[in-house]
């Protein structure tokens, strides 16, 4: 039954999680909050919805100053329109005037290929990151993506059934997510419930 191997395979997934990596990845953020620097989530298709509902949670409740280029359809398919889809977060993330303080938290599946031509515009960010000293985070589906290979702190979701990576994936970049701005490290106001 379709139903039970989904949540058996996510129990696998719990328990496989690399805790001590969620734990730096709280870590970091909290210094990112410390010095002051804006953290910019970039997600396309299922993570960019994951990037908008993260950005709230990390903004309301860890005091953390968060964005996502996708909230603003506007500019970003004007920047495609006009640019090109490659460099619609590079664009967007030059005219935010991305500084070495500030960071990337990459919510992807694949995390990109550019020899697949798959996220390229995640990976013109992170050359930018890089390039202005920004710190790169993930929340990845694919230890052989282009975030997974060049971020500076990655969270690779166990891969439980190659079958499922997308659905399974972007399920845990919340689970991940939630369980960041929970953690009394991070978290500064309460939920309601």
């Amino acid at each position: 039954m379709h139903s039970k191997d989904f949540i058996g395979e996510a129990a696998e997934i719990c328990a496989q999680l690399d805790t001590a990596r969620i734990e730096e990845l709280a870590d970091e953020l909290v210094a990112l909050r410390e010095r002051e620097g804006r953290l910019f989530i970039l997600g396309v298709g299922g993570s960019a919805g994951n990037a908008s509902h993260a950005v709230n949670d990390f903004r309301k409740l860890c005091g953390i100053e968060t964005y996502t280029p996708t909230d603003n359809v506007s500019e970003l398919t004007a920047r495609t329109n006009d640019e090109g889809w490659e460099t619609v977060f590079s664009g967007w993330l030059e005219t935010s005037h991305l500084r070495s303080s500030d960071a990337l938290l990459i919510l992807s599946v694949g995390g990109g290929d550019a020899e697949r031509n798959v996220s390229v515009n995640m990976i013109s960010a992170i050359k930018l990151a890089k390039s202005r000293g920004a710190s790169v985070f993930g929340i990845v589906g694919k230890d052989t993506g282009y975030t997974a290979l060049n971020g500076d702190l990655t969270l690779v979701i166990p891969a439980v059934n190659s079958d499922r990576i997308t659905p399974l994936s972007e399920a845990f970049q919340a689970v991940v997510w939630h369980g960041l701005v929970s953690n009394p490290k991070l978290q500064q106001r309460a939920t309601k419930w």
